[in-house]
């Protein structure tokens, strides 16, 4: 089939290599020329795993650029909209984007049939609201349908994500529509793809083949921000569970294993750390609270949910100040600047929030993030105390403290003696809970994680109870020395 995609960022970039990768024709349009310059000359332009190799075994080929939006919608029998919708000032989905593509879409349907599926995570009844305006703008009545597609992508494993699907939503109200974008999909529904020889490797436990959901179109809008909506509220339920492990002395990553051993649970999502990020969840939170007002509903647990959030950064910041006791002046080691491992993402990154907070507080701050850096330096004054190092063993290097703000594979990975040898003074703050309590204590480190007790070195010989204070003990002496110093 021919397909149009209309946005190249993260969904839309993803879902055009995807969808050649499966045997498609792809044109991949955005109004930004030099970003469709930099993809025509082979740079990839978002950090995202196998995206890499599928645009350069597709481009000039199956898949192709353009800012041309009148050359692609008429060569083309689907046309996907990948477009933003950020929040308004009263947090409702900005749709003035989708709005502008829809108009211009509209100016170039001929008499060949097409269908217009969204992608974009947009509020209940935008479907309908898009037919209206295309027909508003001169698009004949019997030449198109719309369709809602929701995207169900995390960064990071988003080609994984797309070709090896939990579900594929089709929100469509009439049946030829239905049918276009099953045959669109029929590669990855029939399990066709999975067994073709040059397939993406299959990830663990992924379900092949992919089970296709149709649905009205009203229902697909609502599956997509109800879906995000659960799973922040998941996150911020075990974060709130994290704060009662510390106090009741209990290890939450215990918790976790019991309460993710129920099916009617599961493990995923049950991760306790700083909190959500990203272009997703922080915005769509707030546009379902919108869409559930407008409704006649008042969903006050999403504003739990996002209350949970906002002050998980500010907890973590409370026990960076607890390890350390004093902030002012203190040379700290970042690791993790993207909102999560795996991604180049920065957008509502907690890391880079967290970073914001305690420059605030004078610190001296030294970051390292394998994909993040170039994104993130745009996001600081040239005034502020923040470097970026190449490595994480450079960032650690003379640092009062490390802190661990980002849930990269490769810190997991990290040499810990080497690590240990490049600290100031041995003291890790784990945000993203990523080591084992047992084994720093073993590796000589003074830890603090989220949800779990502090742990301090076996070799000193004192009580867990004792470890903060052992840490306030050092920072006491050093400010004191300063002091006299002076």
């Amino acid at each position: 089939m021919r397909i149009a995609i209309v946005g190249s960022g993260y969904v839309g970039l993803v879902a055009a290599a995807c969808l050649a990768e499966i045997g498609h024709h792809v044109v991949c349009i955005d109004n930004d020329p030099q970003k469709i310059a930099a993809l025509k000359a082979g740079h990839t332009v978002i950090h995202e795993e196998f995206l890499p190799e599928l645009l350069e075994r597709h481009r000039d080929e199956h898949l192709t650029f353009t800012t041309s939006l009148k050359e692609a919608v008429r060569s083309s029998s689907v046309i996907f909209i990948a477009v933003g919708t950020p929040p308004s000032e009263s947090g409702e989905a900005d749709l003035s984007v989708l709005e502008s593509v829809c108009h211009e879409i509209a100016q170039e349907i001929d008499a060949e049939f097409k269908v217009v599926a969204v992608k974009s995570t947009v509020p209940v009844g935008t479907n309908a609201w898009v037919r209206r305006v295309m027909v508003r703008y001169g698009a004949p009545q019997a030449s198109f349908e719309v369709a809602s597609n929701p995207e169900f992508l995390r960064e990071g494993c988003a080609v994984t994500d797309f070709l090896y699907p939990d579900r594929i939503v089709i929100g469509s109200d009439t049946d030829r529509c239905t049918a276009v974008l099953q045959t669109l999909y029929d590669p990855l529904t029939s399990g066709k793809y999975a067994k073709s020889k040059h397939a993406i490797p299959v990830p663990d436990a992924a379900p092949t083949p992919a089970t296709l959901i149709v649905s009205s179109a009203r229902s697909a809008e609502l599956i997509k921000h109800a879906s995000n909506a659960y799973l922040a509220m998941k996150i911020s339920f075990i974060n709130a569970v994290a704060n009662i492990c510390e106090s009741a002395g209990a290890d939450v990553q215990e918790v976790c294993l019991g309460m993710g051993a129920d099916q009617r649970i599961g493990p995923k999502f049950l991760r306790p750390g700083i909190g959500y990020g990203g272009s997703c969840f922080p915005k769509d939170l707030t546009a379902f609270r919108a869409v559930a007002r407008d409704c006649g509903y008042e969903f006050t647990l999403l504003d739990e949910v996002m209350r949970i959030n906002e002050d998980q950064r500010r907890a973590f910041l409370r026990k960076v100040r607890s390890a350390l006791w004093t902030l002012k002046g203190k040379r700290l080691a970042v690791l993790g600047l993207a909102f999560k491992g795996g991604t180049d993402d920065i957008r509502e990154s907690p890391a880079i929030a967290v970073i914001q907070m305690l420059l605030h507080e004078k610190c001296e701050i030294v970051a390292y993030d394998p994909a993040a850096v170039d994104r993130a330096r745009q996001e600081f004054p040239p005034a502020a105390k923040i470097t970026f190092a190449s490595t994480a063993y450079d960032a650690a290097k003379d640092a009062d403290a490390l802190l661990v703000l980002t849930d990269w594979e490769e810190f997991a990975a990290l040499d810990l003696t080497r690590l240990k040898k490049q600290l100031k003074h041995p003291i890790v703050i784990d945000g993203r809970n990523l080591y084992s309590r047992r084994e720093m204590m073993h590796q000589g480190f003074t830890y603090f994680s989220v949800g779990r007790q502090e742990a301090v070195p076996a070799t000193l010989g004192v009580t867990r109870s004792s470890a903060r204070a052992q840490a306030h003990a050092v920072a006491k002496l050093e400010a004191n020395n300063t002091t006299e110093a002076a």
